[in-house]
């Protein structure tokens, strides 16, 4: 084995993982319960030297390869649901499964690590240490990353001879079709956003719309606050360690002519630190709080934990930047100026594990990166041919963290 050949590998299994992958794509499941997907997964790596781990409380699957030489572990993760929305592509493999779809490109995450596990299973006794093959559920807001590690992921057995063998780096990769086929891109630290749901519930008193003042409504005060809450961001929080606060929904009221004794205001919460993070948290009751008393009525607010900031580690990242880079040229390989304020569950691993999520092109070749439908649109598209550059970086990154040189 060189790691050279790692490329023309991945490309003599390319048929095999475009078949995977549309099989995946047909039939998408969503959440933390993916029969279909966890049976053809576990079809993919039949034969391969892995000890498989059925999760029990998901249908999370942790494969683990063993080299032939002992050594650590690393861990290389691919996300397997997908969304709840209705596929518009007009693919001849596109959902049969009406209301959902594999939007976010996840069925080519899957695909790409059951053929890195065929490629490194092939030189199983080259290796030395271990490979963790992480197939998990429920990325999309369902935690199934934080269920797998309470299942023991990270907890490797003993090598034969009672050596340890502990995980000592994690890698992702996530498809976007925002970025040219066969490019990559990463940055260390705050990679990704938090994402908080929170839910403010104004409570007034009732009563016929055309006596307004025989109530309290709840309905202006609702859009007072939400007024506060965007003036909140712009002025309380440092621009230099950024929030968002959005408001998607305000629901109030049965008809025109009654005012409702209840208003209620549903948005999402992002930061790229934890600090911000809880700033948001306080700052948002307060106001919430405040703003319904100074009216004579109160507000419930719910703020409901999402996942937490995605933190590539510094010197990892810089690692697979400079391997990404010895593999696909400096000019295939860029280096993000700022976090995405989208979020992943992958973060529940870098909180224990030193690792990089890193994102790959994947735009078709008749669509231009700027304009392409981006991930979570119903008309979505990825390129196929991106596949065997992720196949070989999950592979790069695995064999270079485990020392293999050349």
């Amino acid at each position: 084995m060189t790691l050279d050949s790692l490329r023309d590998e991945a490309l003599d299994l390319y048929d095999e993982t475009v078949a995977l992958r549309r099989s995946l794509h047909e039939q998408p499941e969503l959440g933390n319960d993916l029969p279909i997907t966890r049976e053809r997964v576990l079809e993919s790596l039949d034969g391969l030297p892995l000890d498989i781990t059925l999760h029990e409380t998901t249908s999370g699957i942790s494969a683990l390869l063993t080299g032939g030489r002992p050594g650590p572990t690393v861990l290389l993760r691919g996300d397997m649901d997908a969304l709840p929305l209705h596929e518009d592509t007009g693919l001849e493999f596109a959902s049969k499964s009406d209301g959902s779809m594999h939007a976010c490109g996840h069925d080519t995450h899957t695909a790409m690590l059951s053929t890195a596990a065929k490629v490194l299973a092939a030189h199983r006794d080259e290796i030395p240490g271990r490979v963790l093959f992480m197939f998990q559920p429920g990325e999309e807001g369902h935690h199934g990353a934080k269920y797998m590690l309470e299942e023991g992921l990270l907890d490797v057995p003993a090598l034969a001879d009672g050596a340890e063998s502990p995980v000592t780096g994690a890698f992702a990769l996530h498809i976007t079709s925002t970025i040219p086929t066969g490019m990559v891109a990463t940055r260390g630290g705050a990679c990704m956003a938090s994402a908080d749901r929170f839910v403010i519930r104004v409570h007034g008193s009732g009563g016929h719309a055309s006596e307004p003042f025989r109530t309290i409504d709840p309905v202006p005060i609702a859009c007072e606050i939400v007024l506060a809450l965007q003036s909140m961001v712009t002025r309380r929080i440092d621009v230099f360690d950024p929030a968002v606060v959005t408001v998607g929904r305000i629901h109030a009221g049965t008809t025109n002519n009654i005012i409702s004794p209840l208003a209620e205001i549903e948005g999402t919460i992002r930061t790229v630190s934890e600090g911000t993070r809880m700033q948001v948290h306080e700052s948002l009751q307060r106001v919430a709080h405040n703003i319904a008393e100074a009216h004579g009525a109160t507000a419930e607010p719910e703020i409901i934990f999402g996942y937490p900031v995605t933190s590539n580690h510094e010197q990892f990242a810089q690692f697979t930047i400079d391997a990404a880079t010895d593999v696909l040229g400096a000019d295939n390989v860029r280096r993000l100026p700022n976090p995405i304020m989208g979020a992943e569950d992958f973060s529940y691993v870098l909180n224990e594990v030193p690792g990089t999520m890193m994102f790959l092109g994947g735009t078709p070749r008749d669509r231009d990166p700027r304009t392409a439908p981006a991930n979570h649109s119903n008309l979505v598209t990825f390129d196929e041919t991106a596949m065997p550059v992720g196949v070989e970086l999950y592979a790069q990154m695995a064999l270079r963290h485990l020392g293999v040189t050349a």
